[in-house]
């Protein structure tokens, strides 16, 4: 136990000095935090302290560390799914869908041509094609929803009809997402071979309908005949109930747990004093203890020094120039074909090339899964700091605020 305090210890210190660093820089605190995961890996505290390194962060150790990061996803990706807004989604569906869409489709059409070449050079072998080329895909049209909602906040954006567009396309994004990471994972082989196949999509389709004909329904019920709009004790037991159930059957049908936990945060019901008093209850606690343990997880898996030759780096500056180019380029088109003007665009697809803690995410999932090597795993992890990073600069280039930019200068399409 003593272990496992020093490790909290350590790692909510670094996140704190390197979230405050971010944020003096015109970051998001999460870039930082992430940053300082790595920096608690092999790749920096391993080569300037290995012997505390060892100590502290060493392999027989992070069993804990690492079931406490996961109890914290299955939180969060939960908080993840109750924001989503349907009612904004509904006014804006036309381009939020989409724009979303796009910024999907091209990103993931890159995947599938690059995935020939990775597979042969970074997968880990006997993978196959078809989920390794789902897990790629993913990780190049993901965006980070709740980076995004933070990049948007600290601008006062999120209320101005290009934020309320972004969070929308995002939120489209991070459904479309997990589908496709549900799929890729229960097109993973288990131990009884390929012909697990078609038991594990039918259980996933089983679980879907069950969480939407069933758990939605009976949750907007008790919404609906709850005798008091506060979030009681009680109320906030019963939902993470459902909650842990739901990423439970997910793990067990094969999809991964965080599938699960956020499939019902979007089941959970829209009664905005519920919403809050969720997010009010569990966010500082996942934001400030759970999530950096997550971020250290990940840095210490994310190997920098196998990024040690001048291909490697080629590899890295060519997935980052796909990612950039799916991304922002799927977001910009949309626009552009709406009628919108090209600053709006421009600034819609910066938005959507934020992958952050979310891509960190699918990342470990496919790494965990043994789709990524280490070395694959690492250019991404590169991917989604540098992606996610750009975000801040590109809209203070464009100089695109509340403050000074209105409706009628981003040229905002009618909603239908």
């Amino acid at each position: 136990m003593s272990v496992l305090l020093l490790q909290m210890t350590v790692v909510l210190a670094t996140s704190l000095v390197c979230g405050w660093i971010a944020s003096k820089l015109g970051q998001a605190r999460v870039i930082g935090e992430i940053f300082g995961g790595i920096l608690l890996g092999p790749s920096m505290l391993g080569r300037v302290a290995p012997e505390f390194s060892s100590r502290i962060f060493a392999p027989n150790s992070l069993g804990s560390l690492d079931v406490l990061s996961t109890v914290g996803l299955v939180l969060f990706l939960f908080l993840i799914g109750s924001d989503l807004d349907y009612e904004h989604l509904r006014r804006q569906k036309t381009t939020a869908i989409f724009s979303s869409l796009m910024s999907i489709l091209l990103p993931f059409s890159m995947a599938i041509l690059a995935a020939p070449l990775l597979l042969e050079r970074f997968a880990v072998s006997g993978v196959g094609k078809l989920p390794f080329t789902f897990f790629l895909g993913v990780s190049m049209s993901i965006t980070a929803f709740p980076v995004l909602a933070r990049i948007l906040q600290e601008k006062r954006m999120e209320s101005s009809p290009l934020g309320a567009t972004a969070l929308m396309c995002a939120a489209v994004d991070d459904v479309v997402a997990w589908m496709l990471m549900a799929l890729a994972m229960a097109l993973l082989p288990t131990g009884s071979g390929a012909g697990s196949y078609a038991p594990r999509l039918a259980w996933l389709g089983f679980y879907l309908l069950i969480m939407l004909l069933a758990i939605r329904p009976a949750e907007t019920w008790l919404a609906k005949h709850h005798n008091t709009t506060k979030f009681s004790y009680e109320l906030l037991g019963i939902l993470l109930i459902v909650a842990f159930a739901s990423a439970a059957a997910t793990d067990a049908i094969g999809v991964h747990p965080l599938f699960g936990a956020f499939l019902a945060g979007v089941c959970f019901p829209r009664v905005k004093a519920w919403q809050q008093g969720l997010r009010t209850r569990l966010d500082t606690v996942i934001s400030l203890v759970l999530l950096p343990l997550f971020f250290t997880i990940t840095g210490i898996k994310t190997r920098l020094d196998l990024l040690n030759t001048t291909q490697a780096w080629l590899w890295t500056g060519l997935i980052l120039l796909l990612a950039i180019v799916g991304k922002m380029g799927g977001a910009i088109l949309a626009a552009r074909w709406t009628g919108q003007k090209w600053r709006f665009a421009i600034a819609l697809g910066a938005m959507l090339n934020t992958r952050g803690l979310v891509e960190l995410v699918v990342l470990n999932i496919a790494y965990n899964a043994h789709v990524f090597s280490p070395t694959l795993f690492t250019m991404l992890v590169v991917m989604a700091l540098v992606t996610t990073a750009m975000t801040a600069p590109i809209l203070n280039w464009l100089k695109v605020s509340t403050a000074k930019t209105t409706a009628q200068e981003m040229a905002l399409i009618p909603t239908a």
